[in-house]
């Protein structure tokens, strides 16, 4: 497979993915600010989870922790988190990706 990704450029993507694409994704399910939206997957979930716990959800739950992020968005430690280990793993597949290629020259071609 041929793919011409310096590291630096095959970070950014799954760092945009993680901040915007993750919370779009919760939403989507019907975690949203004012609330778990009707009829949507996440009351689905809601009701599982308040039947398995006796009426309530419990704090810390994945539809807490959810509902949390579709009301607040995340926090400014879990963006720098999630940030830094996706831009990381970015740039290690990019520069596993290519592997063995010389960076583009700055010299014009002779000819």
């Amino acid at each position: 497979m041929e793919v011409d990704c310096l590291p630096w450029i095959c970070s950014v993507p799954p760092a945009g993915v993680a901040l915007v694409g993750i919370p779009l994704g919760i939403a989507a399910l019907g975690f949203t600010g004012a609330g778990i939206a009707a009829g949507s997957v996440a009351a689905k979930m809601m009701s599982a989870a308040a039947i398995a716990n006796g009426g309530g959800v419990a704090a810390g739950s994945t539809v807490a922790v959810l509902q949390s992020i579709g009301a607040a968005g995340f926090s400014l430690g879990a963006k720098v988190g999630l940030t830094s280990a996706l831009s990381s793993a970015g740039a290690a597949i990019g520069a596993w990706l290519s592997k063995g290629k010389k960076p583009p020259s700055d010299k014009p071609k002779k000819g």
